[in-house]
C-alpha cells in the first residue's frame, strides 16, 4: 500500500528544498524526489549572490528588489557558516548613467530593503585605495556597497536536510514518472536507481522541478501548463585571482549586460554572467567556447591584465528557468517568481516558475499560502500559525551569533591543531556539525584516506552518509569547490573510493 503524504514536491532545487523545510516544520507529512542530485542543475549553477539586484530597480521591480534585500540579512542570521557579506564595487566608467542616478539608485537600494547589519553605500576613489589594483587607468572613481555571497550548493543540502531532521522524505536520483488521480489526491509513481519503482499518494503536489516545470505540469494536468517558462542560459569562468584585495566588481557593459568579478575560493576570480535564451538538451550543456571568449573579452575592458581562453580554469553553466514575461532580450526578464495553481478534479497542483535564490525562503512561504486552503482545517491552522519560522530558526550549523565566526575557527583550530588553515574551509562548510566529521581525531591520519587539499576519508563518508553524495563530481563541484585544486588523478580516485563503498555495501 502506497505511503500516504500531505505534500508531494517534484524538484530538488533551492526551491524544492526551500519548500520542503518549511512544509515539514509545520508539522506536514512531506515527500520530495529529485531526479538527480540535490541542487544539481540551476541550484548549484548560480553567482553564489544574495542580493537585491541593483540592475532591476530600473525594471522598476521594487517589489522584488524590497524583498530580496530583507532576506540578505535574514539568510544571514540562520546561515552564519556560510553566509557572509561582501561589499560590491562600481566603477563608473565614461558613457555610464550620470553620477547622480546612481546615487540615488543606491541610496534606494541602501534604504528600501531595511538594511540593519550590513554597511551603506560609499564612494571610492581607485588611485588612493587598494580597490583600484589591477584596474584599467581610466577607472578612478566608483561606488561600494553591500551584498552577501552564499555557498549556494550548501544552502540547498542544508534546506534539505533541516527538511529529513523534521520527518520528511527525500529521495534523490528518483525522477516521477508518471502522476494519476487517487482517492485522496495524486498519486505518484517514482523510478529510483536500478529502475526501482514505488508509488507515492499525496494530497497536494508541488511542481518545483526548474527547467521541467512543464513537463511536470503535462505529467500532473495532463494539458500545457498556463504559465510559461523561459529557459536562460547564464555561464561563468573561473580564473587564477585578478587581484588581491576582497572587494567585488560590478561592470556595466555596453551591451546592458552585468559583469561581475568576484573573489573566489581564496586564489581565484569567479567572473559572470551571461544571459542568452537556451533551447539546447537541459541534460547536457556546458559553457559554449562562444561564451567563455564573451566574458573573457568583457573582463578585460576593466583589467589591466587582459584575461585569455587559456587562463580559464573551469567553467560552469546553468539554465534558469525565468517566467516569461515577454520582454525582449534575455536579461531584461523578470527574476520574480509567479506561483500557478491547478485545480484538478478537486486536486491541487502548485507550479513554481522563476524566481532566484535569494528570495528561496519567501517563495516556500508563498507556497504554504496558496497550499492552505487545500489542506483539511486543523492542518491548514497550524500552518497558519507557525508562519515565518523559516527565518528565525537556524539552518544546520548555523545556531551560532553571526559576528562570532572566527572566534569559532579560533576554536575548532585549538580543538583540532593539526588542520592549520583548513579549519576556516570546515567551518564554513559545516559550522557547529563539524565536530560531527571530525569526530575525536587527532591527526590527519586519524580522519583515513587524504584525497588532496585537505579533503579526507571522514569527510568524504560524512558527505555520501549524511549528505546524499554519490559522486565525486557531487562532492567536489557542488557541496565543495576543491575539484579546483585536486587533479584528474585525484578525482578519478576518489569515484574508485566512491565505488568499492557501493560493492562492499552489495557484496
Amino acid at each position: 500500500m502506497a505511503e500516504h503524504f500531505d505534500l508531494a514536491i517534484i524538484g530538488g532545487g533551492i526551491n524544492g528544498c526551500g519548500i520542503a523545510r518549511d512544509a515539514a516544520g509545520r508539522g506536514l507529512k512531506v515527500y520530495l524526489c529529485e531526479k538527480g542530485d540535490l541542487g544539481g542543475a540551476t541550484s548549484s549553477s548560480s553567482t553564489k549572490l544574495l542580493h537585491g539586484g541593483l540592475r532591476y530597480l530600473e525594471h522598476y521591480e521594487f517589489r522584488l528588489v524590497r524583498e530580496a534585500l530583507r532576506e540578505r540579512e535574514t539568510l544571514w542570521s540562520v546561515a552564519p557558516h556560510f553566509v557572509r557579506p561582501l561589499r560590491f564595487v562600481l566603477p563608473h566608467t565614461p558613457g555610464m548613467r550620470p553620477k547622480w542616478l546612481l546615487r540615488l539608485g543606491l541610496f534606494i537600494y541602501d534604504h528600501i530593503g531595511g538594511r540593519k547589519r550590513l554597511p551603506p553605500t560609499s564612494v571610492v576613489n581607485f588611485r588612493r585605495s587598494v580597490v583600484g589594483e589591477g584596474l584599467i587607468e581610466s577607472l578612478s572613481t566608483g561606488y561600494e556597497y553591500s551584498d552577501c555571497w552564499v555557498e549556494d550548493n550548501r544552502l540547498v543540502i542544508m534546506n534539505a536536510k533541516s527538511a529529513q531532521e523534521r520527518g520528511a522524505v527525500i529521495d534523490t536520483h528518483t525522477s516521477c514518472i508518471a502522476v494519476n488521480r487517487s482517492r485522496d489526491g495524486w498519486a505518484l509513481t517514482v523510478s529510483g536507481e536500478g529502475d526501482l519503482q514505488k508509488t507515492v499518494e499525496a494530497s497536494i503536489v508541488v511542481n518545483a522541478a526548474g527547467p521541467w516545470v512543464n513537463d511536470v505540469v503535462d505529467l500532473c494536468a495532463k494539458r500545457p501548463a498556463k504559465g510559461k517558462v523561459r529557459l536562460v542560459q547564464g555561464s561563468h569562468i573561473v580564473v587564477p585571482k585578478l587581484y588581491a584585495h576582497d572587494r567585488c566588481f560590478i561592470f556595466q557593459n555596453s551591451d546592458n549586460r552585468i559583469l561581475f568579478a568576484i573573489p573566489y575560493e581564496e586564489e581565484y576570480t569567479l567572473i559572470g554572467t551571461t544571459d542568452r535564451d537556451f533551447t539546447g538538451d537541459l541534460d547536457n550543456f556546458d559553457a559554449t567556447a562562444e561564451e567563455i571568449a564573451y566574458l573573457c573579452r568583457s573582463a578585460s575592458r576593466y583589467f589591466r591584465k587582459p584575461i585569455l581562453d587559456t587562463d580559464v580554469c573551469w567553467s560552469y553553466s546553468g539554465v534558469r528557468p525565468l517566467y516569461n514575461d515577454g520582454r525582449g532580450a534575455a536579461q531584461q526578464a523578470t527574476r520574480d517568481y509567479v506561483l500557478e495553481v491547478d485545480v484538478v478534479d478537486d486536486r491541487a497542483l502548485i507550479s513554481v516558475f522563476g524566481g532566484k535564490i535569494t528570495t528561496y525562503r519567501r517563495l516556500a512561504e508563498s507556497v504554504m499560502d496558496k497550499l492552505a486552503p487545500y489542506l483539511p482545517a486543523d492542518k491548514a491552522k497550524t500552518v497558519a500559525d507557525t508562519a515565518g519560522w523559516t527565518g528565525r530558526e537556524a539552518l544546520p550549523g548555523g545556531d551560532f551569533p553571526i559576528d562570532a565566526f572566527d572566534d569559532k575557527v579560533m576554536a575548532l583550530r585549538v580543538a583540532y591543531p593539526f588542520l592549520g588553515d583548513h579549519a576556516t574551509r570546515l567551518f564554513r562548510y559545516y559550522g557547529t556539525r563539524v565536530h560531527r566529521v571530525l569526530g575525536e581525531a587527532r591527526s590527519w591520519s586519524d580522519l583515513g584516506i587524504v584525497f588532496g587539499a585537505g579533503l579526507t576519508e571522514a569527510e568524504v563518508n560524512y558527505m555520501v552518509r549524511e549528505e546524499w553524495a554519490r559522486s565525486a563530481r557531487d562532492i567536489l563541484f557542488r557541496r565543495s569547490k576543491l575539484g579546483l585544486r585536486l587533479s584528474q588523478t585525484e578525482i578519478d580516485s576518489i569515484d574508485s573510493f566512491l565505488e568499492g563503498k557501493r560493492l562492499q555495501m552489495t557484496g
